[in-house]
């Protein structure tokens, strides 16, 4: 290995250890120092016409593409010809990524009524559709990997989900919309008719798609030389988008703080991502999976593409800065929950998980 790769390797997994951290100073930027965010974001590339829809191009835009084509090229495509062993999971999987969510909203939207104001329940009303819409992150591979799980189940959950994403996420925000009033149900009944497909094609299906095609088309191997450079990259496109998508709405949130409205966001983004990992174990115990099924349903159930749900609610809520909140909000539980998850999983081991 040479200078430059030893260096680039050492970043990179310096970053994966402190992501949490980082995470939290991304924000703290966006909250105390949100100018270049705010300039990022604001930068365009002019309109893009397809499916007789119009949208503007914008700098998050490309760079959640680029997100998104590099998490295509670490899929080793190899290993998704073992999907048809895994076939039964993966649909229960899929379909429970879409209906546990919904459920939840249905429950605990009614309930934030009682504490909060209209506009308040609304904007994390929104906030949780957007998440809830969103296909599984491509992160929920790597914590499955590091806690022995099915690579190939939790692969083939990130691939479909996203390549479903333009019937799955109008599907759940329709659902949703149901409970919202106002011109917050203008917005969802928008999005889930024609607001999203455009964005998920450009955004979230090509880059990811065009991604797994040269690992099928020059081989694997040879894209392994490139990894450590991609893995770097990745990662700090990761943390500059996440600190442009908070500068929106964080330095409001800590100018004119809410507690209220902060600590219900907080707790129900924490019971959301509870429910979701618990749907996971859950699901395997009905389906009497193993260990490494298991943990892979536990983590591509319980983590979103939030990235995704950010830039979408930048570019279509505008209107509505403070749906950003349990977004990000989400964003961070997710990580913590799967850390205190993968901890949990390392201390009981694969035998006792199998009942053994």
């Amino acid at each position: 290995m040479d200078v430059r790769n030893k260096f680039v390797t050492t970043v990179s997994a310096f970053i994966n250890r402190h992501f949490l951290w980082l995470l939290l100073g991304s924000y703290a930027a966006a909250g105390f120092a949100p100018g270049l965010g705010v300039s990022i974001r604001d930068v365009s590339f002019g309109e893009l016409g397809l499916f007789q829809q119009k949208t503007r191009l914008t700098l998050p835009m490309l760079m959640l593409a680029l997100l998104l084509l590099n998490a295509g090229l670490g899929v080793r495509s190899s290993r998704l010809k073992g999907l048809p062993r895994v076939s039964l999971a993966l649909f229960a999987g899929l379909t429970a990524n879409v209906l546990v969510p919904i459920a939840f909203i249905f429950s605990a939207t009614p309930a934030m009524g009682f504490w909060l104001d209209r506009d308040e329940v609304q904007s994390i009303l929104l906030g949780l559709a957007l998440v809830a819409s969103m296909p599984i992150a491509g992160a929920s591979t790597a914590w499955s990997q590091n806690t022995d799980g099915d690579l190939v189940l939790s692969l083939g959950l990130v691939v479909v989900s996203t390549v479903m994403s333009p019937l799955t996420t109008p599907l759940t925000l329709g659902a949703v919309s149901a409970l919202a009033t106002g011109d917050y149900a203008q917005d969802l009944r928008a999005l889930a008719a024609h607001g999203t497909e455009i964005f998920l094609m450009v955004c979230v299906i090509v880059p990811s798609l065009v991604g797994i095609s040269p690992s099928w088309i020059i081989g694997e191997t040879r894209l392994v030389a490139a990894k450590p450079q991609l893995k770097l990259f990745n990662w700090l496109n990761l943390i500059l988008l996440i600190y442009v998508n908070a500068s929106v709405s964080l330095p409001e949130a800590i100018a004119y703080p809410d507690l209220d409205f902060l600590l219900t966001a907080l707790g129900i983004a924490l019971a959301m991502c509870a429910l979701a990992f618990g749907s996971g174990w859950a699901l395997a115990c009905w389906l009497k999976c193993d260990s490494a099924q298991r943990t892979s349903l536990m983590f591509g159930l319980g983590m979103n593409n939030n990235g995704t749900g950010l830039v979408l609610a930048s570019v279509a809520l505008a209107d509505h800065p403070r749906v950003m909140l349990p977004i990000i909000t989400y964003n961070l539980v997710q990580h913590l929950v799967a850390g205190a998850v993968a901890f949990f999983l390392r201390q009981i081991g694969p035998e006792r998980m199998n009942g053994k």
